[in-house]
């Protein structure tokens, strides 16, 4: 793996291609990124690079000023000779087919009837039911060695959980199996990678100096999996509990054991068994690459406080409505409760490294822009099937990081709010038309929000990138209120003419207090356009006390399940 090709890049020209782990660090300025064969899987090789990285290093840059010679340095600062070196040293620990350490596997994992299973059970695009959904039909019947080795990394990263076979020496095993014993290492996760322009930059982004153990947590036992003592075995490892013991440990998490069966040629079955689960409470000061949330549910259930937990990505909304718990760890609706003491959210500490960096150091200023790209997955039926995934992004500049000035971050936070408070609007038009035509009213207000926010998608991406320190941030939330204001206005007016002649002609209904009154499309209208204006275009001048419908306040739009 160290000399042969296996990881698909994409270079800056276009052309995708297969490197070796040499290559690609020897190419790294060339490449823009590593893409897979699913976004899950470039997330699960993007951390085991930097894992490499990391341990070339000796556990990364000693201190802030290092990471800083080697950012400012540009490319030539790159330690290509001290990580090509190292992946020189420890080659036989990157051998997929190693008699005795094969990477990332278990050399004699076996179950008691000696079973060999299809690679269908590492192979994440091959649905379990739905074969007539995926370009392989017939199911992953034979790997190259190089495929094989990616899905070996995803697996570990990214499994579905459920009843699997029951390995050998596993104590564990009832029956030949092993019960649901969790997802893989990054499951639970809401992944957040911050790229840059070049896969160098992307590495060196991602890497957290280990003099910063307020953000992150670095060990002197912190190691690769392939450089610890032993090899993992068919049961779990007796230390995993206090374990990882840095980003080293957890960017190699061993969560399955795996073992590929092979003619030489290419790899034709696996064996696939639990191994170490990973603990994910409270771990916001090890996991860098994901947001945190407090959980009230297992403070009472614990009796322990603080509690958090991953914050996991909504598949059905789009990474620039979680804005404001991705750049302050704070999701809109959390209320700091007296006494309690603890935030309500945590933000992934990779990006509060880049804020803090940005205000205290003159290598990355707060112009610099970045892209947050956000990977996950959504696990349905106790976790044994991927239901959905989440492939998004948002470019943003470092000032919306800032811990010092929260002008930029508050108007951007402020925006989103504008947009789902005029989208909330849209989906009541929807709703009232169709009350006013005597039709079901949820279909309609779940298809005007969708069309809603998917008109100001581009425009709010655009709108963002624009917001820096050098840019007047109330004069861009003005546009902004323009802009959201006048393209849900527009919407609206198209749903009106549309709406058709019975909600024309409307029909009486009874009021709270006994008495009727007369809904038709446009009284529906005229109710739409003096609430968007009020509260989207000029909120300042919001006295409305109209709480028809179920429009959100002017203070308390619609906000994010958290």
């Amino acid at each position: 793996m160290t000399t042969q090709p296996w990881l698909p890049v994409l270079r800056h020209d276009g052309v995708e291609k297969e490197l070796s782990l040499t290559e690609l660090f020897e190419q790294a300025e060339e490449i823009r990124r590593v893409p897979g064969d699913l976004p899950t899987q470039e997330f699960a090789l993007v951390r085991l690079l930097l894992a490499v990285l990391y341990d070339a290093l000796d556990g990364g840059p000693a201190e802030r000023g290092a990471w800083e010679e080697l950012w400012t340095g540009g490319p030539e600062a790159f330690p290509v000779a001290r990580i090509t070196g190292y992946l020189a040293e420890h080659r036989e620990r990157f051998d997929l087919l190693h008699p005795e350490r094969p990477f990332f596997q278990v050399a004699d994992l076996r179950t008691d009837k000696e079973d060999v299973f299809p690679l269908d059970r590492i192979v994440a695009d091959v649905p379990s039911n739905d074969r007539f959904l995926t370009m392989r039909a017939h199911g992953a019947q034979r790997l190259s060695f190089a495929e094989a080795a990616r899905w070996v990394v995803h697996v570990h990263a990214w499994d579905v959980a459920g009843i699997k076979s029951g390995a050998v020496g596993d104590p564990r095993k009832k029956a030949g199996k092993v019960y649901p014993n969790g997802v893989g290492s990054v499951g639970m996760l809401g992944g957040v990678l911050v790229e840059g322009l070049s896969l160098r930059e992307t590495l060196l982004l991602n890497l957290v100096p280990r003099d910063e153990t307020a953000l992150l947590q670095h060990d002197d036992r912190d190691l690769p999996v392939w450089r610890r003592p032993q090899p993992p075995g068919a049961a779990p490892e007796t230390d995993a509990d206090a374990r990882p013991y840095g980003p080293r440990d957890l960017y190699t998490w061993q969560a399955r054991r795996v073992r590929l069966h092979h003619d030489g040629r290419e790899a034709y079955g696996v064996v696939l068994a639990y191994g170490d689960p990973l603990p994910y409470r409270n771990m916001h000061g090890r996991e860098p690459m994901s947001g945190w949330r407090r959980s009230e549910q297992q403070e009472k259930k614990l009796r322990e406080s603080p509690v958090y937990l991953p914050r996991t990505h909504d598949p059905s909304r789009t990474a620039w409505r979680g804005l404001a718990s991705l750049i302050t760890g704070y999701p809109p609706e959390a209320v700091q409760k007296s006494g309690r003491g603890a935030d309500p959210g945590i933000s992934p500490r990779v990006l509060a490294w880049l804020g803090d960096m940005a205000v205290e150091s003159d290598a990355l200023d707060r112009n610099h822009v970045v892209r947050a790209r956000l990977l996950g997955c959504r696990y349905g039926t106790q976790q044994s099937v991927v239901a959905d995934a989440v492939d998004d992004s948002l470019d943003m500049s470092l000032v919306l990081l800032s811990p010092d000035d929260p002008t930029f971050r508050d108007i951007a936070v402020q925006a989103v709010q504008l947009a789902e408070k005029a989208v909330w609007l849209l989906g009541n038009l929807a709703s009232g038309l169709a009350q006013a035509a005597g039709a079901d009213q949820e279909t309609p207000r779940a298809e005007a929000r969708d069309r809603g926010f998917g008109d100001l998608d581009d425009p709010f991406r655009h709108w963002l990138a624009r917001l820096g320190p050098d840019t007047d941030p109330e004069a861009l939330l003005e546009v902004w209120r323009r802009t959201a204001h006048d393209r849900v206005r527009a919407l609206g007016l198209e749903l009106v003419e549309g709406s058709g002649e019975a909600a024309w002609e409307g029909r009486v209904l009874p009021t709270a207090q006994g008495g009727t009154y007369w809904l038709n499309s446009a009284s529906v209208e005229n109710h739409f356009r003096r609430q968007l204006r009020v509260r989207v275009l000029l909120p300042e001048e919001d006295d409305s006390t109209d709480t028809t419908g179920d429009a959100p306040s002017a203070d308390r739009p619609e906000e994010p399940t958290p």
